[in-house]
């Protein structure tokens, strides 16, 4: 829900550096259009020690996820 014109104005950009930065892309390899992609896991071993963080953007809309350091 749309609830002022800042908010009008700031949702359209929220969602183009989303999909630009941190969105998955098949054609790409999962990778986004502005950044590579990870490494992928090879040892069996880090799946159990993975810590993912999620943020929420646009109010829950979108979720960015990565791994805690």
């Amino acid at each position: 829900m749309v609830t002022n014109e800042y908010h009008l104005r700031h949702a359209p950009r929220e969602y183009e550096h989303f999909y630009d930065q941190h969105r998955a892309h098949q054609a790409l390899h999962q990778a986004a259009p502005l950044r590579t992609a990870p490494d992928p896991i090879t040892d069996p071993e880090q799946f159990t020690d993975l810590n993912i963080c999620r943020r929420d953007r646009l109010g829950g809309v979108l979720h960015e996820y990565s791994q805690a350091a």
